[in-house]
């Protein structure tokens, strides 16, 4: 029996497993990298200790100081979470050769597997679909298009669509970085890239008693930069004859490896019904809240009934409802999903029942790795949280869960929310159309517009302006209980500027609280009911809506049921530090320049690529806004850089 646990990991998974501890009465062991220091799951942990550093390199991948901290801390037993060393053969082993219980599966099964090249030959073998593998140096026109893929781990990290034979090249040398720094492994291999199909996955659990379950299946098609961002279960597209044909093939590649565990077999559905083979994932898969919520089960805490020894009891639970999981990410879609760094102002999720389990009955869940107040790093994927919704039917669950994204407060980074939530409310996804291009298909820009339209951000500003009138008179030390703005006899308006949160467009509010109450260009019936500052009610054609206003610095944050529109004030006086030169090419974030493509003087096109940069475990492409010449570079190949650092100055032609 288990004593104490480790868990190899951070954020959101680790506070998982520690939740079923909890339950079981397991002690818990956090371990932390340096800016992981004030993190929750480090303070919900029992014992935690240090790994010194701050990349991932440094830390997390480092089994060495893990197996370490487990013997200081007292732990005796391991569980990898997702990411870092969990579908690691060799840290595996080390575990276990320190006489510490591995929560995975056996070394053999994860090595089997390791290999994405090696592993659909073993499918291949057991009789289970595999597409065929192509070899980047022999692709041909006649193979177009293909799927660069990283033989080793997973999570859409070193992979590339390619189109064009002269882009594959290139596509192949950015794949093997990118695989070499998640995975530290540059292998990489190609195969057909399957139009129009969906990305299904069957959950498995094993013991070592050679009994198995397939809990069904998950639907993982929508994606951006091949990684899911949407996930259900069950698949609308999957009948019962074609669950049990993927169920059968998921158990006959779970047999092929002697998998003792939990695990997840992923395929491409094909729309004429065929399927293919694609990975194991040999560890516990991010999306799995949404098969506990339907069959019923605690994936993490039959993980550890198995790692001690224990035997499935009878057969697989049946499933119960629909469920569905959005991931909450820190970056901006319409901006070739930039990743955002910062403080985490406020984050809270109206009406949720539960977090890090399943709801008692269809509910809302949220698993999160973080709280208000938390910081965004540079270091780790910008994943900020899970929000699952288990409803009896999937337009209930659909429903369900896009109200409580629309009413939940976040702020402080730019998050893919207004996404989301206009995906939950999309036609061809309420119909079950979707598969691996349906962000392309169904198009982004009007997927990723903002909850809230124009003249709701123009009422949201007035409610600012009240809410920061309110609050400065407040904060008066003579007559703090007047009206802010008010005056005797007419006078000149009260005067405040906006500027939106991702741009630098203007929004002017005047106003004058009069006798006969307010009067604000531009805003026809509008009146105030209550300003207050950090509530400011309005009542607009006889429709009254209360405006919560939240104020970090210069940032002030709207909530209303007209959608969350986020605001800076507008400095007075402009800062000189902030002046840079026209045409300045800036860094979007912090991290790590990759790559230089251009030379000072030289001619470039616009969205030409100058600049690629790393950060958040993914290579992000600069490009140049316009055509022109390179009159400054300030930037070289292995150089780090702060967010809003000049790369370049390109002067226009």
């Amino acid at each position: 029996m288990i004593e104490k646990l480790l868990v190899a990991n951070r954020g959101e998974i680790a506070r998982r497993v520690f939740r079923t501890c909890r339950d079981l009465g397991i002690g818990t062991v956090a371990v932390y990298s340096d800016p992981d220091a004030g993190a929750p799951h480090v303070a919900e942990a029992d014992a935690a200790v240090r790994l010194p550093g701050a990349a991932p390199g440094e830390t997390y991948l480092r089994g060495d100081l893990i197996i370490e901290a487990a013997r200081a801390a007292g732990a005796d037993a391991i569980h990898p979470g997702y990411g870092f060393l969990s579908e690691n053969a060799a840290f595996a082993a080390a575990v276990l050769d320190a006489g510490l219980t591995w929560v995975g599966p056996p070394p053999r099964a994860i090595a089997a597997m390791g290999s994405k090249i090696e592993a659909k030959k073993l499918m291949a073998g057991a009789g289970v679909p595999v597409l065929p593998e192509l070899d980047p140096d022999a692709v041909t026109d006649a193979d177009l298009p293909i799927l660069v893929k990283a033989s080793a781990g997973g999570g859409g990290r070193g992979m590339r669509v390619v189109r064009a034979l002269a882009d594959l090249p290139d596509e192949v040398a950015a794949a093997r970085r990118e695989a070499e720094s998640a995975f530290g492994d540059p292998a990489v291999f190609c195969e057909p890239l399957l139009e129009n199909a969906r990305h299904i996955e069957v959950q498995l659990l094993s013991d070592a008693h050679g009994h198995g379950w397939a809990l069904g299946e998950r639907e993982c098609s929508i994606q951006r930069r091949h990684q899911k961002i949407v996930e259900e279960a069950p698949s609308p597209a999957v009948g019962p004859e074609l669950r049990e044909r993927l169920c059968r093939a998921a158990l006959d590649a779970a047999q092929a490896i002697g998998y003792v565990g939990a695990g997840t077999v992923e395929f491409m559905l094909a729309d004429d019904g065929r399927f293919f083979f694609l990975e194991v994932n040999t560890r516990l898969q991010v999306e799995h809240p949404v098969t506990e919520c339907v069959y019923g089960v605690d994936l993490v805490r039959l993980q550890i009934e198995v790692a001690e020894g224990a035997e499935l009891d009878g057969d697989a639970p049946a499933p119960d409802g629909h469920a569905i999981e959005v991931r909450l990410y820190a970056e901006d879609p319409a901006a070739d999903w930039r990743p955002g760094t910062g403080t985490l102002h406020t984050f809270e999720v109206p009406g949720v029942d539960v977090t890090f389990a399943r709801p008692d009955g269809p509910g809302l869940r949220l698993d999160s790795g973080f709280e208000s107040g938390g910081e965004v790093g540079v270091h780790y994927d910008p994943m900020l949280a899970k929000l699952i919704a288990w409803a009896p039917t999937r337009a209930a669950a659909a429903r369900r869960l896009r109200a409580a994204l629309t009413g939940a407060r976040v702020h402080g980074v730019t998050t893919n929310r207004d996404l989301l939530a206009n995906i939950l409310r999309e036609p061809a996804f309420l119909a079950g159309d979707t598969d691996t291009g349906y962000l392309d298909k169904v198009g982004l820009a009007g997927l990723a517009a903002p909850l809230a339209d124009a003249a709701a951000v123009r009422l949201s500003a007035l409610a600012a302006a009240l809410a920061v009138a309110a609050a400065n008179r407040a904060a008066a030390p003579v007559q703090g209980g007047l009206p802010s703005g008010w005056r005797n006899v007419p006078s000149q308006p009260q005067r405040r500027t906006f500027l939106t949160a991702d741009s630098d467009t203007g929004i002017d509010v005047a106003y004058r609280l009069t006798r006969d109450g307010l009067a604000a260009e531009g805003f026809d019936g509008v009146a105030v009911a209550a300003a207050a500052p950090d509530e400011v009610t309005l009542t607009q054609d006889g429709v009254r809506r209360t405006f919560t206003v939240t104020r970090a610095g210069d940032r002030v944050d709207v909530d209303s049921p007209l959608g969350p529109v986020a605001l800076r004030l507008r400095p007075r006086f402009a800062d000189p530090s902030d002046l840079v030169a026209p045409g300045s090419l800036l860094a979007p974030m912090p991290g790590t320049v990759v790559r230089v493509e251009t030379e000072a003087g030289a001619a470039v096109a616009e969205g030409q690529t100058l600049v690629v940069l790393e950060a958040m475990k993914m290579e992000h492409r600069i490009a140049a806004p316009a055509a022109g010449t390179v009159a400054e570079l300030g930037v070289a190949a292995g150089q780090q850089v702060e967010a809003g650092a000049v790369l370049a100055v390109i002067e226009a032609s």
